[in-house]
């Protein structure tokens, strides 16, 4: 049956075709999926340039997927086929960061290399990093039934308010040009940590010196599910971004100024203002086709944890198997940002707040009230970095 199946789009590209040729392979869930995923794009601007590296399984007996990110591998990158940039492992499991200082330049070749710790060799094709045109003006506007009355699981979607954005730019004349949207999206966080059937602990209680813990401590509740909550000590802001492609190909309109271009459509999560990163990337074509297929075989449901139903093989093979699959494209891409603004004034209806939209509850308090290093109320936690949160203020931000 279709709706017990994961359908996995594979691209076959081949020395005899000017283009991708794109097959789509039903396989049964009951059947054993072990794939390598990659998530890796090269930029030009001053920020982390990290690879991902993952493992995608499926139980052979259930057919539910799980992820396990794939470390202690070797990860290079190759520029113009002569110099070797060493990605080193981060913190984050599956993560390869760049050499301090780098960032990708406009007309420079990159691949991809890595090598797991048993030997097995990938490489990516070469990707050579076209140039963008700038934003020229952003538009913001509130819609409060922007996003779809159904949601992925199939429910009613009772937060369908946000504010959409639209741009205008001036395409090249000169080039044919291939263009991705993505955003980022910065919202205040008020709540930064969560227990279950323990407790958040700041220190060891009676330690001296002070032994610092700044975590969930112990198995105190063993009767029961106990979750708690704990705002943050500090400011804090999450870090969203979207899931759904937006790609587009200037062959009808190059050389054109291109207006009122959708790139974005931010939930309204909460009352309190936001900051979003709007950026535009440059594609080659290659990337373009890759991307352009996901976004034709993927359903916009409007959510921040919106997965594609569907995986494609991209530019990146096993070098003694050509038959092993590898999902994900490794591309440079070229990026003009432009920063919005947004302090909701304009919104109308009630939003959800964000801990409920995150988390599709509202939040707990904790049992431990003034206990384990609080003082005379709960213990409040520490707003950790990550991928998803940083306790930095963003460049842009308004107090």
């Amino acid at each position: 049956m279709r709706s017990a199946s994961l359908f996995l789009l594979v691209g076959l590209t081949t020395l005899l075709l000017p283009v991708a040729c794109v097959d789509m392979l039903e396989i049964p869930l009951t059947q054993r999926v072990n794939v390598i995923v990659v998530d890796g794009t090269l930029t030009n601007l001053n920020e982390d340039q990290k690879i991902r590296i993952n493992r995608s399984k499926s139980d052979p007996l259930t057919g539910r997927f799980g992820s396990l990110p794939i470390t202690k591998a070797r990860v290079e990158v190759i520029v113009d086929s002569a110099q070797v940039l060493v990605f080193t492992e981060t913190d984050t499991a599956g993560a390869y960061r760049s050499p301090a200082g780098f960032i990708a330049k406009p007309g420079h070749a990159y691949q991809l290399r890595f090598t797991l710790s048993d030997g097995t060799q990938y490489r990516s094709t070469t990707e050579v990093m076209a140039p963008v045109p700038p934003i020229d003006r952003v538009h913001t506007k509130f819609n409060p039934t922007s996003l779809p009355a159904i949601i992925g699981d199939g429910s009613i979607n009772q937060y369908r308010g946000a504010h959409e954005i639209t741009i205008d730019f001036q395409d090249p004349a000169d080039q044919h040009n291939y263009y991705r949207w993505d955003w980022l999206l910065w919202e205040k966080q008020a709540w930064c940590h969560t227990c279950i059937n323990n407790e958040y602990l700041i220190s060891v209680p009676d330690s001296y010196p002070p032994i610092l813990i700044e975590d969930c401590y112990g198995q105190k509740y063993d009767n029961g599910y106990y979750v708690s909550d704990y705002q943050c000590r500090t400011q804090c802001w999450e870090i969203l971004r979207n899931y759904t492609t937006n790609v587009f190909d200037d062959v009808y309109s190059n050389g054109g100024l291109i207006l009122g271009r959708s790139v974005a459509q931010i939930p309204f999560y909460q009352q309190n203002a936001c900051l979003v990163q709007l950026r535009q990337s440059s594609l080659t074509k290659r990337a373009y086709q890759y991307y352009r297929t996901v976004e034709e075989q993927t359903q916009n449901t409007g959510g921040v944890a919106t997965t594609p139903p569907t995986a494609l093989v991209g530019n990146i093979r096993n070098v003694a198997n050509g038959q092993e699959s590898v999902i994900g494209y490794f591309t440079a891409s070229a990026v003009s940002t432009s920063l919005d603004w947004i302090d909701r004034r304009d919104a109308t209806g009630r939003p959800p707040g964000l801990f409920i939209a995150l988390n599709n509850r509202p939040p707990s308090q904790p049992y431990n009230n003034g206990g384990y290093g609080g003082s005379k109320d709960y213990p409040t936690a520490l707003c950790v970095p990550s991928d998803g949160r940083t306790p930095n203020k963003p460049i842009g931000w308004r107090d």
